[in-house]
């Protein structure tokens, strides 16, 4: 398995098939069919036509269409068309940067194919800053009681980006919660760019924009999960994590394209492999042009 097959993985959709979700004349994601058949018994709070799945218009601001959407919700979670409950409201609009024209738990979120956002940070050991040599990563093993991708490989820290949180402090949560790294350490974590994607899987679509952060540990550090997501820690050379990618499906589908574009950043797939175009630009997908 090349790296370019991984990226392709989180490229693969079927959205005809997909009735879109529109909200306020906004189109803001793709619903599941069965799921879309459903909401036709529902219809003080969505209008399902041909190829759409409208909100409501007379549900017109953000707590309304709020409230009426998790009535819905609840009563398709205990049909158990949306499983995995977490009790976690995530944002739904169009841009992270304009505010959410409503709040949807964040299990239903792949159900109606609306855009997630996550943190995803590289937890690293330099012995020598700025250079690959002796370069190491820590992976995580996740738990195999997640909902989602059980017993495969991640970041040493990740999560999603929840309602009404920022993100630095998302980050510190995330931090203390899945690596019990101390505050001060976790806002050192740097920026370093996102990546993006379309996918079809079990779940709906996954409309992802993941936020990514380089975070340098030191060399005695060593991570304790608290919160039961992750089963274990290794301390990886940045070459085994190239090794893994190429030869299986370790590693979680979106942990792969973050790992990607560390390679990616540290040289390691360099401008002169024939699939790098192909690799970078298939980072980060505009969903707004599908």
């Amino acid at each position: 398995m090349s790296l370019l097959d991984r990226v392709r993985v989180c490229q693969r959709r079927n959205l005809a098939r997909h009735p879109r979700f529109v909200v306020a004349d906004t189109a803001v994601g793709w619903v599941r069919p069965d799921i879309a058949d459903r909401l036709r018994g529902f219809p003080g709070t969505f209008v399902v036509g041909d190829g759409t799945v409208r909100l409501d218009p007379r549900l017109a601001d953000f707590d309304s269409r709020s409230r009426a959407v998790e009535a819905v919700l609840l009563e398709l979670k205990d049909e158990g068309l949306v499983p995995g409950w977490r009790n976690e409201a995530y944002p739904v609009g169009t841009d992270f940067h304009l505010p959410p024209l409503l709040k949807m738990e964040r299990a239903a979120v792949p159900g109606f194919g609306v855009r997630a956002y996550g943190v995803h940070i590289n937890g690293h050991v330099e012995t020598r800053p700025g250079s690959n040599d002796g370069l190491q990563v820590w992976v995580g093993k996740r738990s195999r009681s997640k909902p989602t991708a059980p017993g495969k490989l991640d970041h040493l820290v990740a999560g999603g980006q929840p309602f009404g949180v920022g993100l630095m402090d998302n980050v510190v949560k995330e931090c203390a919660e899945e690596a019990a790294i101390p505050e001060s350490l976790a806002r050192t974590a740097r920026p370093a760019g996102f990546v993006s994607y379309v996918m079809e899987n079990e779940e709906g679509i996954r409309n992802d924009v993941l936020f990514v952060y380089d975070l340098a540990v030191p060399a005695d550090f060593v991570p304790v999960n608290t919160d039961g997501e992750i089963e274990d820690f290794y301390l990886w050379p940045l070459e085994r994590v190239f090794e893994t990618l190429t030869s299986g499906e370790d590693f979680k589908f979106n942990v792969a394209l973050v790992a990607i574009d560390f390679l990616v950043r540290r040289g390691l797939i360099p401008p002169e492999d024939p699939d790098y175009l192909a690799i970078v630009h298939g980072l980060r997908l505009d969903a707004a042009a599908l």
